[in-house]
């Protein structure tokens, strides 16, 4: 008995029949029609009086056995390989090379610890496609390639330097504190000292990272937790001149970090220029010596002055319309606190002392931070130290607040650049570019990479931790270089599909799988969806 489908109708209709030869002609014997099934069900039974189907619970049934993550890990490391960055952390193939690069693709897969890493083991293809078949041993396979890896730290950061920072250019440079939790006695990094993010009560290092123009790390270092802002730029820049061969540098960063003090010590180092902004202070001395006027202040254009007295020293004039918007809401904002507060405190009625009602007005213009726009005094009793008579009188000065509001959105990119190297608005676009120091940090501490909880006590250790995450960093940048089409075509707000965390995702559900079909056992990886292969095509990578 056969099934023969016929397809000649609107709906396939499938005949069950048996042939047979009578006569020397062939003959059929129909036993039944199957209706009201599709074309593709229909196949699957006539297979079945084939003899062709296996049932589910048969030995020979096709099973899949293992599957565990394969395309992110392949993905990555192909493109840490083309960009040869196995050859830039040694240049000869040793085990602790790729040791250390399964934990730099391992952080952006995974993020967590090392151990958490070594755990993976079974679910993931990327110890084995590192070239480690057996279940990794997290102090052979993590903590001994880490203390390589630190020991290698400058040679490898000045290789960075040398292919992105060749001749001599645009160098972007920035701190953040990353704060630790838990007890690190023996530390001498790990320390109490001013946190950016707000993190009070917990000890902290500080990081320092040096990018390119265009926000490509190029190499990092650990300061102790207490370490100020401006402390650790002139070691900076001696260290790119010197030990990574730059000769020319344009050293870019923040009003915290090149202030005079920092000018001052960097104006006999040869082939240096700064681009920075200027602090509120420095521009109200400018203002004030009239090197400048509010009125060159523009939305449209950026004008440019020189001083009579610094000629080299040039002031680019700028003012964005929604910082002076956001500006003007703040000081409106602590303005009105700061009246309710004080209002509370004129209405006072128990006995008090003269110190006791200065100490609370200053906690109050200690904490909304506008104490420049307030006079106020107290009108003690002549007759008592402690009396309900002593009364606050304050008021707010106008004339300050409207003076301040003029600066509203004002800010003052300054450059010892020559015109000739760099026009104004590449001076200001250059201290723009700071944004991708910021990037890459967001990316280090919390978006992609994760770089704490820290759970290494020793300094060493934490060197190196913060190191493998730049690495791992420097090939996210990568990535997202040649993704960059895939973000451009990205929507906006709720209609945004991709992401780089996204596109990790993605990868991470292509999955090598053992299979074992008639017996016989094989892996088989999974076909990859039409958006894994665009992923993959503009990530150059074949799978």
């Amino acid at each position: 008995m056969h099934l023969e489908i016929q397809t000649s109708r609107k709906s396939p209709v499938g005949i069950l029949r048996t042939t047979f030869r009578e006569n020397g002609k062939m003959q059929h014997t129909q036993h039944g029609r199957i209706t009201g099934c599709s074309l593709e069900q229909l196949k699957l039974l006539q297979l079945a009086f084939r003899e062709r189907v296996v049932p589910v619970d048969d030995p020979q049934a096709f099973r899949i056995l293992d599957s565990r993550e394969y395309g992110a890990s392949f993905a990555i490391l192909a493109v840490a390989k083309q960009l040869g960055l196995h050859r830039v952390l040694y240049s000869r193939a040793e085990p602790w090379v790729n040791s250390a690069l399964a934990m730099i693709v391992g952080r952006l897969v995974y993020a967590g610890s090392k151990l958490a890493l070594c755990n993976h083991h079974p679910n993931t293809c990327l110890w084995e496609l590192c070239g480690i078949a057996e279940p990794p041993d997290v102090d052979v396979h993590c903590y001994e390639p880490m203390d390589e890896l630190l020991r290698r730290q400058t040679a490898i950061q000045r290789h960075l330097v040398r292919r992105h920072l060749n001749g001599g250019h645009v160098v972007l440079y920035d701190i953040t504190s990353v704060y630790f939790e838990g007890e690190y006695q023996d530390s001498e990094l790990v320390t109490f000292g001013y946190n950016r993010d707000g993190k009070r009560g917990h000890e902290q290092i500080v990081v320092g990272l040096i990018c390119t123009a265009k926000g490509c790390p190029v190499g990092v270092e650990v300061y102790a937790g207490n370490t100020k802002d401006e402390t650790t730029v002139v070691d900076k820049v001696h260290e790119i001149k010197a030990d990574y061969g730059i000769e020319k540098v344009v050293f870019v960063g923040d009003r915290g970090m090149i202030t005079r003090s920092n000018i001052e010590a960097l104006k006999d180092e040869e082939d240096l220029r700064t681009v920075s902004a200027l602090t509120h202070g420095e521009m109200m001395t400018l203002l004030k010596n009239k090197v400048i006027a509010l009125d060159l202040f523009d939305e449209r254009s950026i004008h440019e002055v020189t001083d009579p007295d610094d000629p080299a020293r040039r002031y680019c004039l700028c003012r964005n319309p929604l910082t002076a918007q956001r500006e003007g809401k703040t000081r409106e904002r602590l303005l009105a606190l700061t009246t309710t507060a004080l209002d509370n405190i004129a209405a006072y009625q128990r006995a008090t002392t003269v110190e006791k009602l200065g100490a609370r007005v200053g906690k109050v213009l200690a904490k909304y931070k506008v104490g420049k726009f307030i006079r106020w005094s107290i009108d003690a009793d002549p007759d008592k130290p402690k009396s309900r008579e002593h009364r606050l009188v304050w008021s707010i000065d106008t004339d300050k607040v409207e003076r301040e509001q003029r600066f509203d959105g004002c800010y003052i990119i300054t450059s010892d650049v020559d015109q000739e190297a760099m026009s104004t608005v590449e001076v200001v676009n250059a201290y723009k570019s700071l944004t991708f120091v910021e990037r890459a940090f967001r990316n280090l501490k919390t978006v992609q990479l994760e770089i704490r909880p820290v759970y290494h006590k020793t300094d060493d250790r934490i060197r190196s931790h913060v190191f493998l995450c730049m690495l791992a960093y420097y090939l996210q940048w990568h990535m997202e270089q040649r993704l960059a089409p895939l973000f451009a075509a990205n929507g906006q707000g709720p209609e945004r599909r991709w992401t780089f965390r996204g596109v990790i995702e993605c990868l991470t559900q292509i999955t090598r799988n053992k299979v074992t079909v008639n017996g016989a056992e094989f892996y088989q990886n999974s076909t990859p969806t039409p958006e894994q292969e665009e992923i993959l095509n503009l990530l150059q990578v074949a799978m």
